[in-house]
C-alpha cells in the first residue's frame, strides 16, 4: 500500500509538459501535441507552471531539461514542467483536469490571458511629447 501512494506523489511520476507540446510555432513532428487552433504562440515553462498552480496543480520546473525534438538550444525554448495529476489515493488532483491532454488544454487556453501576455508597453505615451517638441522647435524657427 506503501508503494502505491508514493506511485502519485513521486516526482518522478509526475506528467512532463515540454513548451513544444503546446506550441502553435511547432508542426506535429516537431513536437506539438494539440490542434494548432488551441496551441499558443512561444509558451515558456515559467507560463506553464503559472497556470497550473492557478489550478492548485502541484508543478515543477525541470529548467534545466531540453525537448529532444528541439533543434535551438536557446534559454527561450529550454525547461520542462511536471505536474501532478494524481493525490496519494489515486484520485485526480483537480477533476475537469484528469488527464496530459486536458491540462495541456487548459494551460494553451490560460497562457493567453496571463498578465505577462496581456500587459501594453508604453510606446504610445511616448510618442506624444515628441511631436509636441517639434511644434515648439518650429515655433522658435520662425
Amino acid at each position: 500500500m506503501a508503494d502505491l501512494k508514493k506511485l502519485h506523489t513521486d516526482p518522478d511520476r509526475f506528467i512532463c509538459i515540454y513548451p513544444a507540446y503546446i506550441n502553435s510555432k511547432k508542426t506535429i513532428a516537431e513536437g506539438r501535441r494539440i490542434p494548432i487552433e488551441k496551441a499558443v504562440q512561444n509558451p515558456t515553462c515559467v507560463e506553464i507552471a503559472e497556470v497550473c498552480r492557478a489550478y492548485k496543480l502541484n508543478a515543477i520546473i525541470e529548467g534545466d531539461k531540453m525537448y529532444t525534438r528541439e533543434c535551438n538550444r536557446d534559454v527561450q525554448y529550454r525547461g520542462r514542467v511536471r505536474v501532478q495529476l494524481r493525490n496519494e489515493d489515486g484520485l485526480p488532483c483537480v477533476d475537469k483536469l484528469h488527464s496530459r491532454k486536458a491540462v495541456m488544454f487548459r494551460v494553451a487556453e490560460d497562457i493567453p490571458k496571463l498578465k505577462t501576455r496581456t500587459q501594453k508597453t508604453g510606446g504610445g505615451d511616448q510618442t506624444v511629447p515628441l511631436g509636441e517638441g517639434s511644434k515648439k522647435s518650429k515655433k522658435k524657427k520662425k
